[in-house]
């Protein structure tokens, strides 16, 4: 199916007319300042526009210019532009950035080649400052854009920077300054990266809708036997995903049941707000130590029973492994240990699989087991972009590989390869050299259940395009 693209984006400039514009667009419009709108787009990777703009303001007020941001220290950056994403990371950027624009006689160049020279610049923010500082043809492509356009088949590509690549040959030059701006608002607002609203889209009967799953329309009530959506989602740090919109996120997750791993929280650090999600009961097992592992669930649907841990202390007291039962299934969710620089924790994660397998298996005796997490190792060699350079680090070792054979081997099925056995599917990336923009990951988080179970299995899939965590959730339904 081949889409009009012109017709498709003037279509979508209409449809979000009424919606707010990405923060960037904004403060240009307000300025037509090269540094500030430089300095917003630093800001604004990975955080919510709000923030991007609460931040700004006050990082302006004091540092309007060049000259002014080279009179603050680091730390007082810092102060000024938390909470957004990475504050320390930009605040050490923001501090090299008077001295780097001196090479340019203090201003802000206009070309990407040039741009890209600056401390905490990429290809997305230099593209982003040429055409929307200086008018002139460039094509900026962040998540919502490679996404939205690979859902029309416009391009059929795996990064975002492909997606540059291919746009520069294929998409007219008049939509070039324009494209993000008018895909991130649509995809912000109507096609979502979870639950897109496509029943409100103008162009619903004409897209692809190319490996979308709509969101139930709010009221329509759960057919019988329709399968349970459930979702496993390292979140590194549950306090931090509430400042990235966390609450707000859930309900348009749409799944019965959310697995979250790395709380990094004790029950008496979380709000209420966080404890009591609308539609949802939570269940909260931390680490005795603070700040540090804990996992936790969110369920639409009540327990018939709750346990925290496998009845091993040595382990229970990290805040490991909490499993809820149900009516014809165990739901077992794990965050599994990480071996550790110079694997000094590998002997404890092997005893900790040990345990937990042990622990399936004596559940699998009664009814059927799903167990989720952060597995924290890849399996095969396809499950990670450079095998051979990291056979003897954690996550890949061949003792971890071995278990994990040996998991597979005592009847449990990693559902993800049910459906999908391509390379270059992962569900966690560094958050050094870009690594998530390039794909250049490890698939460490998992669904598997007991044999029995097989056949219950309908769908697993990698929810690659949801942010907020330097993982993103896997989901998994099941009958």
């Amino acid at each position: 199916m081949t889409i009009d693209i012109d017709a498709f984006l003037e279509t979508v400039t209409e449809a979000i007319r009424d919606k707010d514009v990405p923060v960037v667009d904004l403060i240009a419009v307000q300025t037509r300042d090269p540094f500030k709108v430089l300095v917003a787009t630093v800001l604004s990777a990975r955080t919510k526009d709000e923030t991007t703009a609460r931040a700004s303001k006050k990082l302006f007020k004091l540092a309007p210019d060049k000259e002014g941001l080279a009179e603050l220290s680091e730390e007082k950056i810092a102060k000024l532009i938390y909470p957004v994403g990475f504050y320390k990371n930009k605040a050490r950027y923001l501090t090299k950035l008077p001295e780097a624009l001196d090479r340019f006689d203090g201003r802000v160049p206009d070309t990407i080649e040039e741009l890209i020279t600056l401390p905490g610049v990429g290809r997305k923010t230099a593209n982003l400052v040429v055409s929307v500082a200086f008018g002139k043809p460039a094509i900026c492509v962040d998540t919502h854009v490679h996404r939205i356009l690979n859902i029309w088949n416009y391009v059929k590509t795996d990064t975002p920077l492909k997606t540059e690549m291919a746009l520069r040959k294929k998409l007219p030059e008049k939509h070039w300054i324009t494209v993000n701006s008018i895909l991130v608002a649509f995809g912000q607002s109507i096609c979502r990266p979870i639950s897109p609203h496509c029943d409100l889209c103008p162009l619903e009967e004409n897209c692809p809708q190319h490996c979308v799953k709509p969101r139930k329309i709010p009221g329509t009530k759960r057919k019988k036997n329709q399968p349970l959506t459930l979702l496993s989602w390292n979140v590194n740090g549950i306090r931090a995903m509430e400042k990235k919109g966390f609450i707000d996120l859930l309900p348009d997750l749409d799944a019965d049941v959310i697995g979250i791993q790395e709380t990094k929280a004790q029950p008496d650090q979380l709000s209420d707000e966080l404890k009591n999600i609308p539609g949802y009961t939570s269940f909260w097992h931390s680490a005795e130590k603070k700040g540090y592992s804990g996992v936790a669930f969110y369920s639409r649907v009540k327990p018939l029973s709750i346990r925290e841990g496998i009845g091993e202390p040595e382990f229970d007291r990290e805040g490991r492994v909490l499993t809820l039962e149900f009516d014809t299934f165990y739901l077992i969710n794990i965050y599994f240990p990480n071996s550790g620089n110079h694997l000094k924790r590998l002997d404890f994660k092997l005893r900790f699989n040990d345990c937990l397998l042990k622990f399936a298996k004596e559940l699998e005796k009664k009814k059927d087991v799903v167990l989720c997490g952060d597995f924290n190792v890849a399996h095969k060699e396809i499950d990670l972009t450079h095998p051979k350079a990291n056979e003897k680090h954690a996550g890949f070792t061949p003792e971890e590989r071995h278990w994990m054979d040996t998991f597979i081997e005592a009847g449990f099925i990693d559902t993800f390869r049910m459906f999908n056995r391509e390379p270059g599917n992962y569900s966690w990336w560094s958050y050094r050299f870009n690594a998530r923009a390039k794909n250049v990951g490890w698939r460490i988080d998992y669904f598997c259940v007991n044999r029995r179970a097989e056949k219950r299995v309908k769908k697993a899939e990698i929810l690659k395009d949801v942010m907020g965590s330097d993982h993103c959730p896997v989901l998994l339904e099941i009958c």
